[in-house]
């Protein structure tokens, strides 16, 4: 039953995205709308919620052993876009497509199987993991751009991806208010749980309506690669590491959730702005959303 009650609700309502968009109940105007919305307001203000309201000290461990496994996982896409011939201008978005997460499925499906607390943990550890992925993505597509960019425009670019991101903000914003205030007032607890209410339902709508699936034909082999990668190899990685640092109980659950998320919808935006292949990278979105329903459903049971 954990199954059904955690991951049915969260692929339903991103089954209903995909439904809104095919029956024109919704628009590419009002999709980039609510995408805007939830990564600059929204999901921050949840983020903020959690973190800012944590009365306890959290155990850095998981948070270590992400940043270990993303670190492997980093090297892991090197290697592969080497074996199986990736070309330069699709390496970007394969190695992104293998290490980066879907924190909105990943917040979803820890509210419904641990609840409020294993947010604070996820919401922490993806303050802490999100600056680490965001230099090595950057880095990468930068690395195989095919266009002509100084050292100082890459440090630039790299930086400002980094410090302008709002959920990095957030999560910063959180840790710091935490240590000066016991909690939050009731009426500022009560406006944050408002908005934060609204941003898993309108992410996982918007994920939905985003899914093309046209390119996984055009792509298969690649983006199965990369799935396997995502899906397969980075939660092996993980658990080994969370084994390594003797986490257990919620902080274990969390960690193996995080590891066995799909890639983030993030990557098709980077790839476009970096020249990178965006089909490549919309087919390795949608197959691995398909399949990390599997490997969710393996995590959840152990």
């Amino acid at each position: 039953m954990i199954i059904l009650n955690t991951l049915f609700p969260v692929f339903a309502v991103i089954g209903l995205g995909v439904l809104l968009k095919r029956y024109q109940l919704t628009s590419e105007a009002f999709l980039k709308t609510a995408d805007r919305l939830v990564y600059f307001i929204f999901y921050p203000a949840l983020l903020f919620w959690k973190i800012g309201g944590a009365t306890e000290v959290v155990n850095p461990a998981l948070s270590i052993a992400a940043l270990i496994s993303v670190l492997v996982m980093f090297a892991i896409s090197a290697i592969a876009i080497k074996i199986f011939g990736i070309t330069a201008f699709q390496a970007g978005s394969f190695s992104q497509s293998c290490y980066r997460f879907n924190s909105y499925v990943g917040m979803a499906v820890v509210f419904n199987a641990i609840g409020e607390s294993g947010m604070r943990e996820l919401g922490i550890l993806i303050g802490v993991v999100i600056p680490v992925v965001n230099v090595f993505a950057v880095a990468t597509l930068i690395w195989f751009n095919g266009q002509s960019i100084s050292h100082a425009k890459r440090l630039q670019f790299t930086i400002q991806a980094v410090i302008t991101n709002p959920l990095i903000l957030s999560c910063i914003a959180g840790f710091g208010y935490s240590r000066m205030a016991n909690g939050f007032p009731e009426f500022l607890d009560n406006t944050l749980q408002m908005m934060a209410t609204i941003s898993l339902p309108l992410a996982l709508i918007s994920i939905g309506g985003a899914l093309s699936f046209d390119s996984i034909r055009q792509y298969t082999r690649i983006s199965a690669v990369a799935t396997v990668i995502k899906l397969l190899i980075f939660p092996v990685i993980g658990f080994y590491a969370l084994q390594w640092f003797h986490i257990t109980g919620e902080a274990f659950k969390v960690g193996m959730i995080f590891f066995a998320l799909p890639t983030s919808t993030a990557i098709y935006v980077l790839s476009s702005q970096l020249n990178s292949d965006t089909q490549l990278a919309s087919a390795a979105i949608v197959l691995s959303t398909i399949i990390s329903f599997f490997s969710l459903s393996i995590v959840l049971l152990m």
